[in-house]
């Protein structure tokens, strides 16, 4: 009888789509022009031939890989599909031909795997299907909504991870003076507020999953490094780093661009993916990085 792994909540835990971490482009259309029995019988016929990687591939790769780095197992990757238990085999065997650990998964049958994030304690939640992102976030879960990219992706060793700041690390309480006062009354809110760290975002405790593992470390040999890529420029840059030092987290690297793209800083830092709120930043860092959209705060409010 197998040993029962660790408990969950010692690990950094990540959950994924099979049309994350697979390209599965090709059995989607068939499901969208043809039906579920035709989706069906495509997967079953094809249940021997592994899936080419997806956006999330290299990603999930370099996660699992800070597994062998230490003692004991540091993350897991869990699989959640709306694929069937039938159809799912073909996830499996692509697992098993790529080599990923990855051993658990929920398979709903057309059903948002929403709910399962929680169940198993995961700190991220990866999907192509933006409603079961926003669900899951609306459930106090983070979560993005991975864009279609062809991005290179980062050829070395370390796992390098950027993001947003307001409504991805921190919440969006900045943001919405920003987008009902405009920018100067954002910056004298920032100077007058510096000191009074900002509350938390759907990301911050991914990002403190990450920081864990980093303490684990020598900092000048770390697999992991993070970088916040944030449009605010000073003075509002002050309140930024007061909130995560009064968070004890570290951000390996802080870029305060002033409203400029993102994109080229993002290729520069060698992401592997990219965490942003606004569609067009995320539009904008896909052709550079994979790219997530966190459809959380004021800036995605249908008005």
């Amino acid at each position: 009888m197998a040993q029962p792994s660790p408990p969950t909540e010692r690990k950094l835990v990540v959950a994924i789509s099979s049309r994350a971490l697979f390209d599965l482009d090709e059995s989607h259309r068939i499901f969208e022009t043809e039906g579920k029995e035709a989706f069906c019988r495509y997967q079953i016929e094809r249940e021997d031939e592994p899936l080419a990687p997806g956006v999330a591939f290299n990603l999930v790769k370099k996660l699992l890989a800070l597994n062998g780095e230490l003692p004991s197992p540091v993350v897991e990757v869990i699989l959640l599909s709306r694929n069937s238990a039938d159809t799912g085999l073909r996830i499996f065997n692509s697992i098993q031909h790529h080599q990923l650990r990855i051993a658990r998964a929920a398979f709903t049958s057309g059903d948002s795997p929403f709910a399962y994030v929680a169940a198993f304690n995961a700190h991220l939640f990866l999907s192509s299907h933006a409603q079961d992102v926003i669900q899951a976030l609306d459930a106090g879960q983070a979560a993005a909504t991975i864009l279609s990219s062809n991005p290179d992706g980062n050829p070395s060793d370390q796992l390098r991870i950027a993001f947003d700041g307001d409504a991805v690390l921190f919440s969006d309480e900045s943001e919405r003076i920003y987008k009902t006062q405009g920018l100067d009354a954002f910056t004298e809110n920032e100077k007058l507020a510096a000191k009074t760290p900002l509350s938390g975002g759907p990301f911050k405790s991914f990002l403190a999953a990450l920081h864990h593992i980093q303490t684990r470390f020598d900092p000048e040999k770390s697999p992991i490094r993070t970088a916040l890529i944030t449009a605010r420029s000073a003075p509002a840059h002050e309140r930024v780093v007061r909130t995560l030092r009064a968070w004890n987290i570290r951000i390996d690297e802080a870029l305060f661009l002033g409203g400029m793209e993102k994109g080229p800083f993002l290729h520069a830092f060698g992401a592997d993916i990219f965490f942003d709120d606004q569609k067009g930043h995320c539009e904008s860092a896909s052709p550079h990085v994979a790219t997530g959209h966190v459809p959380h705060g004021v800036a995605n409010q249908v008005s």
